[in-house]
């Protein structure tokens, strides 16, 4: 009863106090700031490389294995797997909690950097992406229609939707997936190679110098 007869004996005191604690709450609840994921050291990074044509034994053999020997030399490694698929190898990292996530994706990039000299020739640089909620997608945009092409409907995404994306501050569309791509594979017969004195890097010389892209 002490707190309420002091409260009554000072009123004034009272309604500044309330007041007071008003209009910081307001001020705190405008000022605020707002995400929707909170920051999360996540320890794990996934490094993803692409290469049409080759199968998921190629895919290991030319980038997951040389990419996964570069890692052992960055600290704080936990585990490393990976996943190759037709045209595709996914390499995830995880790290101990305690490594510093920034010094950790320096190093990968790093080592990334110096596996692209195993590389087969054409080869595009891998991606490095770190997996936090940041990275998280926050929507899907299906595009479907029964008029045009697959080829159309993603010609479309990529020229026209995409950029729509891009403009809105503080969101990143990334490129859109799910057309065909085409790949032409040639099975070289190693006896008629033989019999014209010709080597497999000799073939492949001449398909770059004579690949034109014609539409």
């Amino acid at each position: 009863m002490s707190m309420v007869t002091s409260a009554l004996k000072r009123p004034i005191t009272v309604v500044v106090i309330t007041m007071s604690l008003l209009i910081f709450a307001v001020l705190s609840a405008i000022n605020i700031p707002i995400d929707i994921f909170p920051k999360l050291n996540l320890p794990t990074i996934y490094v993803i490389e692409s290469y049409g044509g080759m199968s998921p034994q190629q895919m290991e053999g030319f980038f997951s294995t040389r990419l996964q020997d570069q890692f052992l030399y960055v600290d704080g490694v936990k585990n490393i797997s990976s996943k190759s698929i037709q045209g595709l190898t996914i390499i995830k990292i995880s790290f101990y909690e305690t490594t510093n996530m920034a010094e950790a994706s320096a190093q990968v990039a790093l080592q990334v950097n110096r596996a692209q000299s195993f590389f087969p020739p054409g080869a595009l640089p891998p991606q490095v992406v770190r997996y936090d909620a940041s990275s998280l997608p926050v929507g899907e945009l299906v595009l479907d229609s029964k008029t045009e092409g697959l080829k159309d409907i993603y010609d479309l995404a990529a020229t026209r939707i995409r950029p729509m994306f891009a403009t809105i501050p503080g969101l990143s569309a990334p490129p859109p997936f799910g057309s065909n791509a085409q790949t032409i594979v040639f099975s070289i017969d190693p006896n008629k190679l033989r019999s014209f004195n010709l080597t497999p890097d000799e073939v492949v010389d001449a398909l770059a110098k004579c690949n034109v892209a014609i539409r």
